[in-house]
């Protein structure tokens, strides 16, 4: 009995430790959205008349979690500092609070004690404690080199194709890599992309960084380690590049059939503008937000298919929100193997765990209710259309900052729900969860197994 009560003790303190940095990572985006109002509601952010708290709480939550989704118009409502403010907010959102705070630390004392590695551990995702700093390093390196190449062919485009003064055409280069590398979907220009639909030299470098951003941290660092020999790929990297893949064409194919012949998006495009305006469409609907076509005018059925793209997401421990891919493809290959009668759901010759499928089961359920709940009662207490609320209340779960056009009438108290939202989608429902959790129950007996019906 001595025994167990010393394990139970240690179980209790090892589950604290590991709780402690999510609730640091937490505090860390609590803190700086609340920061990022204040900077906000500064007179010396808005171009015009200074911000409202709504106003600035609303862009400085969607800025942090890297969404997208604005109550004002960026480039007209928000001075220069403003916009500054604002693409600072995206690279800490992107990078992590915790990341930057930590790599900070090591630049500062070239080392870090073990609670400083546990909350980089929680913010990066991170396997083992020994590779944190190395990681944090790589972090940053990954996401500058980016932003620095796409923010230069940008910056040139811009600047030459469109008669930019070069300081005008730095800027807008800059803060559309850095928006586009952190999924953030913010841009400086009203129409978001849509002034540039059929230029490939604006929509693809955005859409690369889009794509290089969501595949997340550790399939980067894999791909760098590994690049010439494939088959020593994880599984967690061979499914995040099919399934990425896999949703690229298939958006691209869907965006294509059921817009085609829609005026008031690409009706009036030649057939490559189409394409690659579909493309564009298929990138930034798994979580990025930027738009080359009118999101208002498409069709119901083309809301649905992006609704759908949303909430898949893209790779995880990256930019992207959604349930992520790999998510997504465990709970294909689970109930593949169901209907087949297979004993164990596998995929490339690897057996998925039960701990795996478990935690993907929680997580689509968790994300299902995270939108369906707030969209009936956004629905009953609005004046908009189902279609519209769930299209709205998605993009703010999944970080991706899409909408019909409806974020900025929505009443205030609607808008503090999307800002929860997307707090929520950013960290996660598991991360934000566990990091809530008053008290780790562990058990050292096990129950009587038992099987109810199914279906």
């Amino acid at each position: 009995m001595r025994f167990s009560s010393s394990v139970g003790r240690e179980k209790s303190r090892g589950a604290a430790l590991r709780r402690r940095p999510g609730q640091l990572v937490i505090v860390g985006f609590v803190g700086a959205i609340a920061v990022g109002t204040l900077l906000l509601l500064l007179p010396v952010s808005a171009a015009g008349e200074p911000a409202s708290f709504m106003e600035a709480l609303f862009t400085a939550t969607s800025a942090v979690c890297v969404t997208g989704l604005i109550v004002t118009d960026t480039p007209v409502f928000w001075s220069g500092f403003g916009q500054a403010v604002i693409l600072v907010l995206i690279q800490l959102g992107g990078l992590g609070v915790m990341t930057v705070a930590s790599l900070l630390g090591v630049l500062v004392s070239r080392r870090l004690d073990l609670s400083s590695r546990l909350v980089a551990a929680a913010s990066t995702r991170t396997v083992g404690l020994g590779d944190v700093r190395r990681t944090l390093v790589r972090v940053v390196v990954i996401a500058f080199v980016v932003e620095a190449a796409v923010a230069l062919v940008l910056t040139v485009r811009f600047a030459v194709a469109y008669d930019e003064r070069l300081g005008l055409a730095l800027w807008h280069g800059v803060f559309h890599a850095v928006s586009a590398y952190n999924n953030a979907g913010f841009a400086l220009f009203s129409l978001s992309l849509m002034d540039f639909v059929a230029d490939p030299w604006i929509c693809l470098p955005i859409a690369a960084a889009t794509i290089i951003g969501g595949l997340g941290l550790p399939v980067i660092l894999e791909l760098l380690r590994e690049r010439r020999r494939p088959a020593r790929w994880s599984l967690h990297t061979k499914i995040t590049l099919l399934m990425t893949g896999f949703l690229l064409v298939g958006g691209t194919g869907f965006f294509l059939v059921t817009e085609w012949d829609n005026a008031a998006t690409m009706g009036a495009l030649d057939t490559g503008g189409r394409v690659l305006a579909s493309f564009t469409q298929s990138v930034q609907a798994r979580t990025a937000g930027f738009n080359s076509l009118n999101t208002g005018e498409m069709h119901t059925e083309t809301w649905l298919g992006t609704i759908i793209l949303m909430f898949i997401g893209a790779g995880s421990a990256g930019t992207a929100g959604g349930i992520k891919v790999t998510t997504f493809a465990v709970l294909a290959v689970v109930i593949w193997s169901e209907l087949r009668g297979d004993p164990d759901a596998s995929a490339f010759d690897r057996r998925i765990s039960l701990a795996t499928q478990r935690q993907a089961l929680t997580l689509a359920l968790l994300a299902v209710a995270m939108v369906v709940l707030p969209s009936l009662w956004m629905t009953a207490l609005s004046p908009f259309q189902v279609d519209e609320i769930l299209f709205e209340v998605t993009s703010a779960f999944t970080t991706t900052g899409l909408s019909t056009g409806i974020t900025a009438q929505l009443a205030w108290y609607h808008q503090v729900v999307l800002c929860v939202l997307m707090f929520v989608g950013r960290l996660g429902p598991i991360t934000l969860g566990t990091a809530l959790v008053l008290r780790a129950r562990g058990r050292l007996y096990r129950l009587p197994e038992s099987a109810p019906i199914i279906g």
